[in-house]
């Protein structure tokens, strides 16, 4: 059987359980590119995270439809399939407007304004944290960090950069987004597609939009280009040559003409209360220290890390008449 009539096969067979939802056009058209997302991966199942993302592209949310879809294509219960849509912020559970707006309010965006500009976004659209303008158009996002701290404090449209934004500039982004006028990134693609076109090139099909624009601005690049203009590199690995090489570990600097050579450091003091360490012809130590034997005995040193299993099940405070009473009284109100 040639792979065209495996596939073929292998959605007619699917096809008899789709979710009603979805008409036999769509049903197919989603079939053909969840078989394409599908043959990426040796196990079938590792295809759900960009699966999910398809299905989004078709319903702007992750929608009941879509998780039926995905558990029939992937052999997995809608609950299996459920459980991964709802760990992750990206898949929504309702619609989603037509413009993702993140706003970046970690530390560093938010100390150059994120907060700010969150704080006029919020206030300007009337809508709190992914929440979606009543005409459907913008949905409104806190986002924990946007990967551009150079050039903080950073908003997103759909993924897509704004840089180096400001609570006016935010607002005249978004007005602009819900009177259908273009935008244009800051880096990346020229323009904004909407969010179920973004959805799609998550799955995996590209939309030939990515190298239109800049790539990596200035603020990204200044470091590289001080290390060129400086000569700096960074310190080799070892057994690769140059410094910090097997060959020359160990070995102490040359003296720089006119100077002396530096001091060797005093040997550290040995800590109180132990004692030389002695090996045997076998190699192993013949003497402990106190706290080495007491962790050979399975006692842990006076405030050491203890892990739980190291720990006894119940002690003496565990088994005192107090802490069964109290232990009884927890169950009983369980219980009740």
């Amino acid at each position: 059987m040639s792979v065209e009539n495996s596939t073929h096969a292998d959605v007619s067979a699917r096809a008899p359980h789709r979710h009603a939802a979805y008409d036999e056009a769509t049903f197919a058209r989603l079939a053909a590119d969840a078989e394409q997302i599908i043959a990426r991966y040796p196990q079938a199942r590792s295809a759900l995270l960009p699966m999910l993302h398809l299905v989004q592209s078709e319903d702007g949310y992750v929608s009941p439809a879509g998780i039926a879809f995905c558990g029939q294509m992937l052999s997995l219960t809608t609950a299996e399939v459920s459980a991964v849509a709802t760990f992750y912020s990206q898949y929504k559970r309702r619609p989603n407007g037509e413009y993702t707006v993140g706003v970046c309010t970690n530390t560093l965006c938010a100390v150059m304004g994120g907060d700010a500009i969150w704080q006029e976004l919020s206030e300007h659209l009337e809508v709190g944290h992914d929440e979606t303008t009543p005409d459907g158009k913008v949905t409104l996002e806190r986002i924990e960090c946007n990967a551009a701290c150079d050039y903080a404090p950073v908003v997103m449209v759909n993924w897509e950069f704004f840089d180096n934004q400001t609570p006016a500039s935010a607002v005249e982004t978004v007005d602009r987004l819900r009177a259908g006028e273009p935008v244009a990134p800051t880096r990346g693609a020229s323009s904004v597609c909407s969010f179920k076109a973004m959805s799609r090139v998550l799955a995996g099909f590209p939309d030939g939009r990515a190298d239109e624009g800049v790539g990596a601005g200035e603020a990204t690049v200044r470091g590289t280009r001080l290390a060129r203009e400086h000569g700096w590199t960074a310190p080799a690995f070892p057994g690769e040559g140059g410094a910090g090489t097997d060959e020359t570990a160990g070995m102490q600097p040359e003296a720089t003409p006119g100077t002396t050579e530096p001091e060797p450091k005093p040997r550290a003091k040995r800590p109180a209360g132990t004692t030389p360490r002695t090996r045997t012809a076998a190699g192993a130590p013949a003497t402990r220290t106190a706290p080495e034997a007491a962790k050979a005995a399975g006692t842990p040193e006076v405030g050491a890390e203890q892990s739980s299993a190291q720990r006894s099940p119940e002690g003496p405070a565990d088994s005192s008449t107090a802490a069964q009473d109290k232990k009884q009284q927890s169950e009983q109100a369980k219980e009740s």
